[in-house]
C-alpha cells in the first residue's frame, strides 16, 4: 500500500517556513488550483496569489501564498517562496487597505496603470484577508 504522507519543505528567502510530513497540500497556480497528494505526478509549477492549505494528520494549517515555483515529486513538494505568511504574520487592517488601493486603481483605469500589478495587488491582499477568517 502506498505512503498517505509525503516531506513537504517551504523556503522563503529568509528562512525555512514549513517543514514536515503531509497527507496533502493545496494551492493556486498559473494554471489553477492543485490538490497533490502522496504518489503525484512529478512537475513544476508557477504559484499565483492565494491559500496554501496544508493537510497534515490531525490538522489543517493555512497561509497567504503569494509567489514563487513549486517542484511536485512523487515523495516529497519544495515551495520557493518569495513571500508566504501565517495568518498571525498577517495585519489585517493593511491587508484591507491594500485592497482598496487595488480596487480603487483597477476602478480608475488610466493608460499608466499597470494593471496586472493591480490585479496581483488585490490577488494578495484577498488572500491575506481569506487566511485571517
Amino acid at each position: 500500500m502506498a505512503d498517505k504522507h509525503f516531506q513537504l519543505r517551504i523556503i522563503t528567502p529568509d528562512r525555512v517556513f514549513y517543514e514536515g510530513d503531509v497527507e496533502m497540500v493545496e494551492f493556486n497556480t498559473t494554471e489553477g488550483q492543485i490538490g497533490v497528494l502522496p504518489g503525484h505526478i512529478p512537475m513544476t509549477v508557477i504559484i499565483k496569489p492565494g491559500i496554501l492549505h496544508i493537510y497534515e494528520e490531525d490538522a489543517e494549517k493555512n497561509a497567504a501564498l503569494h509567489s514563487g515555483f513549486v517542484e511536485i515529486l512523487q515523495e516529497r513538494v519544495t515551495i520557493l517562496a518569495e513571500v508566504i505568511e501565517w495568518p498571525d504574520e498577517i495585519d489585517a487592517t493593511r491587508a484591507e487597505e491594500a485592497k482598496q488601493r487595488a480596487e480603487e486603481r483597477l476602478r480608475s483605469r488610466t493608460p499608466e496603470t499597470d494593471i496586472m500589478r493591480a490585479e496581483t495587488a488585490l490577488l494578495r491582499a484577498m488572500a491575506r484577508i481569506e487566511v485571517l477568517k
